[in-house]
């Protein structure tokens, strides 16, 4: 028998069900994946709207929403009150609208409305 099993022939293993099972399952855990994401976004629509919707109630705006031009700022500026918008320096805006004075009604990337100075803007 010594000799026997010393020129026994090994076969490759031979994938199982069970292991084609497991596969499987990664695959629909990764589309899974892919319909939270279509989720997330759907819930940042939501609050995009819910800003919109708290802009329109705050700065009693009633006109249609246009961008009039897209602007940089300068440097970063705390907001002192709700309806001054917070800036990062280098972050894009949206100007909305001109309002008396040299304060300017902006939109950021998150979709957030407020007050920006003109001087705190760089317009190229």
């Amino acid at each position: 028998r010594g000799k026997d099993e010393k020129y026994k022939i090994r076969m490759p293993k031979l994938r199982t069900v069970k292991e084609y099972k497991d596969k499987r399952k990664s695959v629909d855990d990764v589309e899974r994946n892919i319909f939270k994401f279509k989720k997330s976004s759907e819930e940042k629509s939501k609050k995009m709207e819910e800003e919109e919707k708290f802009f329109r109630e705050t700065f009693m705006y009633h006109k249609e929403i246009r961008v009039l031009a897209t602007a940089t700022a300068e440097r970063s500026v705390p907001s002192e009150r709700r309806a001054d918008l917070p800036l990062t320096a280098g972050e894009q805006l949206e100007v909305i609208d001109a309002v008396q004075g040299h304060a300017l009604i902006c939109r950021n990337a998150r979709g957030r409305y407020g007050y920006v100075l003109v001087e705190h803007l760089n317009f190229r």
